[in-house]
């Protein structure tokens, strides 16, 4: 097997209020909609956040989501200390629960704000050859 992530799909409880969040607020573009149904948003080179309604969600693999603080976060490294305050004030103003940025033991610096469904996202300057990876190669 190729060493790759395709989909992320999350299980939402309302597909028209992630959209509006992600969509809306964000400013992300979907490639594909299907009203009250999923959301799919391209967030890197070949992966898509996908995000399901829950009822489709249980339907496709069978089983209901748990519930509960996922044991997950989804990561969106930035250049710059400045670039993750901004970012955290930006959901923040679109409702979502932040935990202000601080510098890590690990030397990054990085805080973390919850989508509508609880969701987590760090939002993080990763130094070194971890962090360069991952930022765009434009930076």
């Amino acid at each position: 097997m190729e060493q790759r992530v395709s989909f992320i799909t999350l299980a939402v409880a309302d597909v028209a209020r992630s959209r509006a969040f992600y969509v809306d607020g964000l400013g992300w573009r979907p490639i594909f909609e299907a009203e009250g149904e999923v959301l799919m948003l391209p967030v890197a080179d070949r992966l898509i956040l996908s995000l399901w309604s829950v009822a489709g969600f249980t339907a496709e693999i069978g089983q209901a989501p748990a519930s509960g603080v996922a044991p997950i976060t989804l990561a969106h490294n930035l250049a710059t200390e400045a670039e993750v305050d901004a970012v955290l004030t930006e959901a923040e103003a679109l409702g979502a629960v932040v935990s202000p940025a601080t510098r890590r033991e690990w030397g990054g610096y990085s805080g973390y704000f919850a989508d509508p469904d609880g969701f987590r996202w760090e939002i993080a300057v990763n130094p070194g050859d971890t962090g360069a990876f991952v930022l765009p190669p434009t930076r």
